[in-house]
């Protein structure tokens, strides 16, 4: 009984709160389950400049990306990823690796239109545009090579660079709490898996987890 009016007042809000608000009002409502919350509006997207495609949903509080045909998002300690951007969240053990090619400062830069003292001049991508273009988009390396991701006179940095941030970052990251905590939780399911696949740098594919 309790469940039955539980769902019948939060449909009820559903219909009368508008787009912006439903946008924030799944955060509330996910916390009564264990998996991440729904999104309830269509995303969209911008590319994050010196990644292999990282995409991002700039507008919101929560930190949702797509990456190699997957939506991703931390959730209470842990990360998710799904083929869709609102059902079907599935657990994933470790910080994805894309994570740590993310400049952590994207959202000063994208508020600003600059990035890294160059014009950032990016234009939000609809989901439908981003689902028909995302996998021809990173085999041309379409960002990169003909766009060099919409900042004015910006020179690419080179794999030995882009190679060195990562592991600054990783490094950063597994001295934070949360990092220190994903490695244990990660060593502890490793020994579960025996000849875990190990990642080679300065393979453009060497990220893409399957």
């Amino acid at each position: 009984m309790k469940k039955l009016l539980f769902g019948t007042i939060f449909l009820a809000i559903i219909m009368v709160l508008p787009t912006p608000t439903m946008a924030q009002f799944p955060e509330i409502f996910g916390r009564f389950g264990g998996s991440p919350p729904p999104i309830l509006f269509e995303p969209h997207v911008v590319v994050i400049p010196d990644t292999d495609d990282v995409y991002v949903v700039p507008d919101i509080d929560v930190e949702l990306f797509f990456w190699n045909g997957w939506w991703w998002r931390p959730w209470e300690g842990r990360w998710y990823r799904s083929r869709y951007f609102d059902r079907d969240w599935a657990y994933y053990k470790q910080v994805p690796s894309f994570y740590y090619d993310v400049d952590p400062g994207w959202r000063n830069y994208y508020r600003d239109r600059n990035w890294n003292k160059y014009r950032w001049n990016y234009n939000q991508i609809p989901n439908r545009e981003l689902q028909r273009n995302w996998n021809s988009w990173y085999k041309n390396r379409y960002w990169e090579r003909q766009r060099t991701w919409d900042v004015q006179r910006y020179s690419p940095r080179s794999q030995q660079q882009r190679d060195e941030l990562r592991r600054q970052r990783q490094g950063q990251y597994q001295q934070r709490p949360e990092g220190r905590r994903d490695q244990r939780r990660y060593e502890q399911e490793r020994q579960q898996e025996p000849n875990p696949q190990q990642s080679q740098p300065g393979n453009r594919e060497y990220d893409r987890e399957r």
